[in-house]
Protein backbone atom coordinates (compact mmCIF):
# COMPACT_ATOMS: atom_id res chain seq x y z
CA UNK A 1 0.00 0.00 0.00
CA UNK A 2 1.36 3.40 -1.01
CA UNK A 3 0.34 6.99 -0.40
CA UNK A 4 -0.07 8.61 -3.82
CA UNK A 5 -0.65 12.32 -4.49
CA UNK A 6 -2.24 13.36 -7.78
CA UNK A 7 -1.47 16.77 -9.23
CA UNK A 8 -4.38 18.78 -10.63
CA UNK A 9 -3.95 17.78 -14.26
CA UNK A 10 -4.68 14.10 -13.56
CA UNK A 11 -8.19 14.94 -12.36
CA UNK A 12 -8.78 17.13 -15.42
CA UNK A 13 -7.71 14.29 -17.73
CA UNK A 14 -9.93 11.82 -15.87
CA UNK A 15 -13.05 14.02 -15.83
CA UNK A 16 -12.82 15.99 -19.08
CA UNK A 17 -10.47 14.19 -21.47
CA UNK A 18 -11.57 11.34 -23.69
CA UNK A 19 -8.11 10.59 -25.04
CA UNK A 20 -5.00 8.68 -24.16
CA UNK A 21 -4.28 10.66 -21.00
CA UNK A 22 -7.69 9.82 -19.55
CA UNK A 23 -6.96 6.17 -20.21
CA UNK A 24 -3.59 6.44 -18.49
CA UNK A 25 -5.14 8.04 -15.41
CA UNK A 26 -7.94 5.47 -15.30
CA UNK A 27 -5.42 2.63 -15.55
CA UNK A 28 -3.34 4.21 -12.80
CA UNK A 29 -6.42 4.56 -10.58
CA UNK A 30 -7.45 0.94 -11.18
CA UNK A 31 -3.96 -0.29 -10.35
CA UNK A 32 -3.94 1.82 -7.19
CA UNK A 33 -7.25 0.31 -6.08
CA UNK A 34 -5.98 -3.22 -6.75
CA UNK A 35 -2.96 -2.54 -4.55
CA UNK A 36 -4.94 -0.79 -1.83
CA UNK A 37 -3.09 2.49 -2.36
CA UNK A 38 -4.42 5.68 -0.82
CA UNK A 39 -5.13 8.67 -3.08
CA UNK A 40 -4.39 12.22 -1.95
CA UNK A 41 -4.54 15.68 -3.47
CA UNK A 42 -4.73 19.21 -2.06
CA UNK A 43 -7.42 21.79 -1.58
CA UNK A 44 -5.57 23.80 -4.24
CA UNK A 45 -6.39 21.05 -6.75
CA UNK A 46 -10.08 21.40 -5.94
CA UNK A 47 -9.88 25.17 -6.39
CA UNK A 48 -8.03 24.85 -9.69
CA UNK A 49 -10.43 22.32 -11.22
CA UNK A 50 -13.51 24.26 -10.09
CA UNK A 51 -12.37 27.56 -11.61
CA UNK A 52 -13.61 26.95 -15.17
CA UNK A 53 -16.91 25.23 -14.26
CA UNK A 54 -17.77 28.09 -11.91
CA UNK A 55 -16.73 30.68 -14.50
CA UNK A 56 -18.94 28.96 -17.11
CA UNK A 57 -21.79 28.31 -14.66
CA UNK A 58 -21.43 24.61 -15.48
CA UNK A 59 -22.94 23.09 -12.35
CA UNK A 60 -22.86 19.55 -13.74
CA UNK A 61 -19.10 19.65 -14.31
CA UNK A 62 -18.58 21.33 -10.96
CA UNK A 63 -20.52 18.54 -9.26
CA UNK A 64 -18.54 15.85 -11.13
CA UNK A 65 -15.26 17.32 -9.92
CA UNK A 66 -16.43 17.77 -6.35
CA UNK A 67 -17.83 14.23 -6.22
CA UNK A 68 -14.73 12.64 -7.79
CA UNK A 69 -12.23 14.45 -5.62
CA UNK A 70 -14.05 14.59 -2.30
CA UNK A 71 -15.21 10.97 -2.40
CA UNK A 72 -12.16 9.43 -4.07
CA UNK A 73 -9.26 11.24 -2.46
CA UNK A 74 -8.13 12.66 0.84
CA UNK A 75 -7.92 16.42 0.34
CA UNK A 76 -4.94 17.92 2.16
CA UNK A 77 -4.86 21.47 3.46
CA UNK A 78 -1.99 23.93 3.39
CA UNK A 79 -1.07 24.04 7.07
CA UNK A 80 1.92 25.15 9.15
CA UNK A 81 3.92 22.02 8.31
CA UNK A 82 3.19 22.47 4.62
CA UNK A 83 4.22 26.13 4.86
CA UNK A 84 7.68 25.09 6.08
CA UNK A 85 8.03 22.64 3.21
CA UNK A 86 6.82 25.36 0.83
CA UNK A 87 9.57 27.73 1.98
CA UNK A 88 12.18 25.02 1.38
CA UNK A 89 10.78 24.09 -2.04
CA UNK A 90 10.63 27.73 -3.16
CA UNK A 91 14.39 27.96 -2.73
CA UNK A 92 14.39 26.39 -6.18
CA UNK A 93 13.21 29.42 -8.17
CA UNK A 94 12.32 27.23 -11.17
CA UNK A 95 9.34 25.83 -9.25
CA UNK A 96 6.27 28.04 -9.61
CA UNK A 97 4.35 28.93 -6.40
CA UNK A 98 1.24 26.81 -7.21
CA UNK A 99 3.47 23.80 -7.93
CA UNK A 100 5.37 24.44 -4.70
CA UNK A 101 2.09 24.45 -2.77
CA UNK A 102 1.15 21.09 -4.26
CA UNK A 103 4.56 19.63 -3.50
CA UNK A 104 4.53 21.10 0.01
CA UNK A 105 1.15 19.56 0.84
CA UNK A 106 2.37 16.20 -0.45
CA UNK A 107 5.67 16.47 1.42
CA UNK A 108 3.99 17.46 4.69
CA UNK A 109 1.85 14.31 4.43
CA UNK A 110 4.87 12.09 3.59
CA UNK A 111 3.82 10.84 0.17
CA UNK A 112 5.37 7.81 -1.43
CA UNK A 113 4.59 9.05 -4.93
CA UNK A 114 3.62 12.40 -6.45
CA UNK A 115 2.15 11.97 -9.95
CA UNK A 116 2.07 14.89 -12.36
CA UNK A 117 2.18 15.46 -16.08
CA UNK A 118 4.68 18.28 -15.63
CA UNK A 119 8.04 16.90 -16.73
CA UNK A 120 9.84 19.77 -14.99
CA UNK A 121 8.48 18.63 -11.63
CA UNK A 122 9.21 14.98 -12.36
CA UNK A 123 12.92 15.81 -12.37
CA UNK A 124 12.83 17.40 -8.90
CA UNK A 125 13.67 15.90 -5.53
CA UNK A 126 11.65 17.08 -2.54
CA UNK A 127 12.15 16.11 1.10
CA UNK A 128 9.05 14.24 2.26
CA UNK A 129 8.19 12.76 -1.14
CA UNK A 130 9.88 9.50 -2.09
CA UNK A 131 9.25 9.76 -5.85
CA UNK A 132 7.95 12.43 -8.22
CA UNK A 133 6.92 10.87 -11.48
CA UNK A 134 5.33 11.92 -14.76
CA UNK A 135 2.01 10.24 -15.55
CA UNK A 136 3.36 8.24 -18.49
CA UNK A 137 6.08 6.77 -16.26
CA UNK A 138 3.99 6.18 -13.14
CA UNK A 139 3.90 2.41 -12.97
CA UNK A 140 2.75 0.96 -9.68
Amino acid sequence: MSRVFWDTNLFIYLIEDEGERAGQVLNLYRRMRERGDLLFTSALTLGEVLFKPIERHDDALRDRYEQAICSGATVLTFDVTAATHYAEIRQDRTIRPPDAIQLACAAAASMDLFVTNDDRLARKSVRGIHFIQALDKAFL
